[in-house]
């Protein structure tokens, strides 16, 4: 199954909606990812406006 991007908050999730934001625009064209442990310690999740854990895509089309 290939992942999905939301296109709003960049989450790599599966479903028909986003659990972190609500939406409903997904992609599956995307390019790399970072993975967020502890969003409040991170420097990488502040530079990139992410305050939950997760897996998030880098770029999405």
């Amino acid at each position: 199954m290939t992942e999905s991007v939301c296109r709003t908050c960049h989450i790599i999730a599966s479903g028909t909606s986003c659990p972190i934001c609500g939406s409903t625009s997904f992609s599956t064209e995307w390019n790399g990812y970072v993975v967020i442990v502890d969003a409040s310690r991170s420097e990488i999740a502040k530079k990139l406006n992410i305050s939950l854990p997760g897996k998030y895509a880098l770029k999405v089309r």
